[in-house]
């Protein structure tokens, strides 16, 4: 079989399409002949980075993906979780950094829009987003412009489509100054009985084209995100998506009727590499054929090639197998919208993938080989050396008051209102907590007590210095935050952003951080359901920093009891849980280091995983018997910005104090893990102690160290602090970065 080509395929086209000579050969000995023009777009499509996960499959296989409450894992467009009732959650969360940093507003837009549809794909409604943002130092001169235009992309999107973004991260280092990071999470409502997958079934059955026209936008998008960037990065722009969140309302509100009719056998989103990965992957997990005639296409330019509508990523469009019977009924659902409905081509039983366009065969492949045969490496890599621990008399001093407020207004933890009161965080009305604290919560809707909790999480400088104990961090911060509110953690996705995993120092750090996440996973009992790998991001030979980041899940029965991270009133009890009698030790990695003393040595501080588990459950149980009344985890900073952030939150102040024999720098400002600041009513004078016993009984450290009231934070050793000089700290840096 013969199938001309209209361009003639040299080794310089075939390296633009960034498959390497040996992938090429590859590909002639699969199909015996040399391929066309469009089929070398299929493969490039295929075969890359960013869809064939080629270089992370080998690691990725060994991370836990099953439990009691999981019901669908990694492999379709997003996990399934049961939460009882009936119920289930839809969620996962996906990169969109390539597009983002070439053009911020499309880019980031698109990448809400794309992971929407990954969720309502699967018959899920929408009810909560989030987003886990990284850009380079505040002082690049493209930082401030990328972050205007990353915001108001997923402000613009998300807003407009009708998703609360409810909770994420913004940070900022110099290494990501010529690669910005956009990882977008979405989670959805489902009952369990009305869950949709890809997969195909039945041959001679319609294959249907949904949703909004096909454009040129986008066009090699999914190649792009799996090269490195240079000085030619605006040359680039091209494959970057134009999204319209209108018209995925659209598609959301018509797939929903579409599938209660009872028309839908399969869906798939038509998102990286468009109608190509759709197709191929639908037919291929159903063993079936797909024969397409590209001139069915709904189209919005004109004189597109086959090539063209084979690779373009425009956006808000879907591809369904469909009941024959049912096609007059979903054609009218779709119309009603405003949409685009045509059948576009069929399921045969041959096991090839065909092409037609204006009546030639322009590509005939087998489809199974299309992803099965994909290119699968175990690349070489090695462990860099860790950091040398700190001297125990390795104390850097600082006056403390000047260091938190200093810290407080840094760019890392400084307040990100002014990026999310651009985002609408109430719509739906079913917002309980809103960004600000440990995890959003937004109640099940039906349902009278229940709620689930949403957080992103990861420590990028732990990863850094040490992938496998930063990889169990970023696991054990989002099962933590989780816990804060009162949540059961139930699941996570993650979206593991690395550098050239040609590269075998930056392939440890994905070996090290998968590694540090399986095993925080096993532990927590927090299985990994979905996700996303995105390599190559740097540019001109220099990577990021590791960022494996962490969206979970978790479940609360009763949202009356959950918890916040405010002060609730003067003369609270304030306990620490968790800590040992020296309240904090570990300085390594600290943000207390890296911005008072420009220090960025030492470890980061180890995750004992039985400690974790053992400190949470306990919280969990006393914030569901209404025992606590603020609840916030230990993280960044240490207890002296965990203390300094519920003040703020409620504008109260505190008193505390520390035990004796305890260094005041490393206590304030050390970021050991498994810790929580909680407080209890001073209505029962017995509280505490009652409290102290059950903690005791169980192994878990509780120590009395202060009481809530007045106006001012009073850390033992520092000056008084003002609660509203630490708020003004705290909510200043951005606006003054941003300009307004």
């Amino acid at each position: 079989m013969t199938i001309p080509n209209s361009i003639p395929i040299t080794p310089e086209l075939v390296a633009s399409h960034g498959l390497k000579p040996d992938e090429y050969q590859r590909i002639l000995d699969l199909i015996g002949r040399e391929p066309s023009y469009t089929e070398l777009g299929i493969f490039s499509a295929m075969w890359n980075e960013h869809c064939s996960y080629k270089s992370s499959k080998k690691w990725l296989r060994t991370l836990p993906t099953k439990g009691p409450r999981v019901l669908v894992g990694p492999g379709e467009n997003a996990g399934v979780v049961d939460i009882g009732d009936g119920d289930v959650v839809v969620f996962k969360m996906e990169s969109h950094n390539h597009p983002s940093y070439i053009e911020p507003y499309q880019g980031a837009g698109t990448g809400v829009g794309g992971i929407l549809r990954d969720v309502f794909t699967m018959g899920a409604r929408p009810i909560a987003a989030m987003n886990a943002l990284r850009f380079g130092a505040p002082d690049h001169p493209k930082t401030r412009h990328l972050v205007s235009g990353v915001v108001a992309g997923i402000g613009g999107y998300g807003n407009a489509f009708g998703v609360p973004t409810v909770g994420g991260e913004v940070n900022f280092d110099e290494r990501y100054n010529g690669n910005c990071l956009v990882n977008a999470f979405a989670a959805g409502l489902a009952k369990a009985d009305g869950i949709f997958l890809s997969q195909a079934k039945g041959v001679g059955l319609p294959v249907v084209y949904l949703g909004a026209k096909t454009g040129r936008d986008g066009v090699g998008g999914a190649t792009m995100a799996s090269a490195e960037f240079d000085d030619k990065i605006e040359e680039k722009r091209p494959t970057v998506q134009v999204g319209d969140p209108f018209t995925e309302k659209c598609l959301l509100e018509a797939c929903l009727e579409l599938m209660a009719s009872g028309a839908v056998i399969a869906i798939q989103d038509m998102g990286a590499a468009g109608l190509t990965c759709s197709a191929v992957e639908m037919g291929a997990k159903g063993d079936l054929g797909i024969r397409l005639e590209l001139d069915k296409v709904p189209v919005r330019e004109e004189r597109m090639s086959a090539y063209e509508m084979m690779l373009s990523e425009s956006q808000e469009r879907m591809l369904m197998v469909l009941r024959p019977e049912k096609e007059e009924e979903a054609e009218a659902i779709f119309r009603k919208w405003g949409l685009d409905f045509a059948i576009v081509g069929w399921t045969t039983d041959d096991l090839r993938f065909r092409v037609i366009h204006q009546g030639e065969e322009v590509a005939n492949l087998p489809i199974k080989e299309l992803g099965d045969e994909a290119p699968e490496y175990d690349r070489p890599w090695i462990e860099l050396p860790k950091p040398a621990p700190l001297a125990s008399t390795d104390v850097p001093q600082a006056d403390i008051a000047d260091a938190l407020l200093k810290m407080l207004g840094s760019a890392d933890l400084s307040s990100r209102r002014w990026v999310w009161e651009q985002y609408d965080t109430l719509i739906q009305g079913n917002s309980l907590q809103i960004p600000g604290g440990d995890a959003g919560v937004v109640r099940v809707e039906g349902h009278p007590t229940k709620a689930l909790a949403f957080s992103a999480d990861v420590t990028p400088r732990y990863c850094e210095a040490d992938p496998f104990e930063g990889g169990k961090q970023a696991i054990a911060e989002c099962w933590r935050n989780l816990t804060a509110t009162g949540a059961l953690p139930l699941a996570a996705t993650d979206n593991l952003n690395f550098g050239n995993p040609e590269r075998p120092e930056i392939m440890g750090q994905l070996v090290g951080a998968i590694k540090g996440i399986g095993e925080a996973c096993r532990a927590l009992d927090f299985p990994i359901v979905s996700g996303n790998v995105s390599l190559y991001n740097e540019t001109n030979g220099r990577g990021i920093l590791p960022t494996p980041a962490i969206g979970g899940v978790g479940l609360i029965d009763n949202w009356s009891r959950m918890a916040r991270i405010r002060f609730a009133g003067s003369g609270e009890r304030i306990l620490l849980l968790g800590a040992p009698e020296t309240l904090g030790m570990h300085l390594g990695q600290s943000i207390y280091l890296r911005d008072i003393h420009a220090r960025k040595d030492g470890p980061p501080p180890p995750v004992d995983l039985a400690k974790e588990r053992l400190v949470g459950d306990f919280v969990r149980e006393m914030i569901r018997d209404g025992v606590f009344t603020a609840v916030h985890d230990v993280s960044d900073g240490g207890l002296a910005v965990a203390l300094a952030e519920m003040a703020i939150a409620s504008g109260i102040g505190a008193e505390v104090q520390l035990p004796g024999g305890a260094d005041p720098i490393r206590a304030w400002f050390g970021e050991d893990q498994s810790r929580y600041v909680v407080t209890v009513s001073h209505a029962d004078p017995g509280l505490v102690r009652d409290v102290q016993d059950q903690a005791a009984a169980r192994g878990v450290p509780a120590l009395w160290i202060g009481e809530t009231g007045g106006t001012d934070l009073k850390l033992a050793g520092a000056r008084a602090v003002p609660v509203a000089d630490l708020k003004a700290a705290h909510e200043g840096w951005f606006p003054r970065f941003m300009g307004d």
